[in-house]
């Protein structure tokens, strides 16, 4: 439908994936005119919206930071207005900060590396260090941080050092660079330059029309973060 948010002319006014989906409005009016195309939609195709898992997310900006929000309504039930939600396992907040993913990546890295360490403490040494591979250098979504704060990001990456430390039971104070580097294994800043370095070689060779926008768009705010991390 011709409305919503539109980029460089490129309509991405929804996102979706599987049953999840994501639309975008610069408008209260407009978005409530998609929520009625989408009700339309599944009636005709049987299909019902679940409005209790539906939430209105307002991004918040220096200029416009509404408090009062006009109600909005899925088959005739208020949305709920959040300052955050979870988006196929991505924090996305109003403020668009990263903080808050960086530390669920944290939390899981923590829940992960502990794992490790009690179920396989009398393993060798490589096949821990094949294990903290296999199960610490995910970053599920890592690469799409690019607004964060210093002591977020420092705090992931403490948690990593401290993982490989536990897991091999090397000193709490033992250089990171140098037991990265005995064991052949990427430290932080190596998983970090890689995963970006894969993210953005997809997109620049993706067909994807909203892909497109950002790959053609060298001055893009994501796409200078992205250069400065691989360099």
């Amino acid at each position: 439908m011709p409305m919503g948010c539109y980029v460089d002319g490129v309509s991405v006014n929804n996102i979706s994936y599987a049953d999840d989906m994501v639309l975008l409005s610069p408008s209260v009016s407009a978005l409530r005119k998609m929520l009625s195309g989408c009700e339309a939609y599944a009636k005709t195709h049987g299909l019902v919206y679940n409005s209790k898992k539906s939430e209105v997310l307002v991004f918040r900006s220096k200029k416009m930071n509404p408090e009062h929000l006009p109600a909005i309504t899925l088959n005739g039930n208020d949305l709920q207005r959040v300052s955050q939600f979870k988006y196929l396992g991505h924090y996305v907040t109003d403020d668009l900060k990263d903080d808050l993913d960086l530390e669920r990546e944290r939390r899981a890295l923590a829940v992960r590396s502990n794992m490790l360490a009690r179920r396989f403490a009398r393993c060798s040494k490589q096949v821990k260090i094949t294990l903290f591979k296999a199960f610490c250098q995910v970053f599920y979504t890592g690469s799409l941080c690019v607004n964060y704060t210093l002591k977020a990001y420092n705090a992931l990456r403490i948690q990593y050092n401290d993982a490989f430390r536990v897991l091999l039971r090397l000193p709490r104070f033992c250089s990171a660079s140098g037991m990265f580097a005995e064991a052949r294994t990427d430290d932080f800043y190596a998983i970090r330059r890689k995963r970006v370095a894969s993210l953005l070689n997809r997109i620049r060779r993706s067909d994807n029309r909203i892909l497109k926008v950002i790959a053609d768009r060298p001055d893009s705010s994501i796409l200078c973060t992205w250069v400065k991390v691989i360099n």
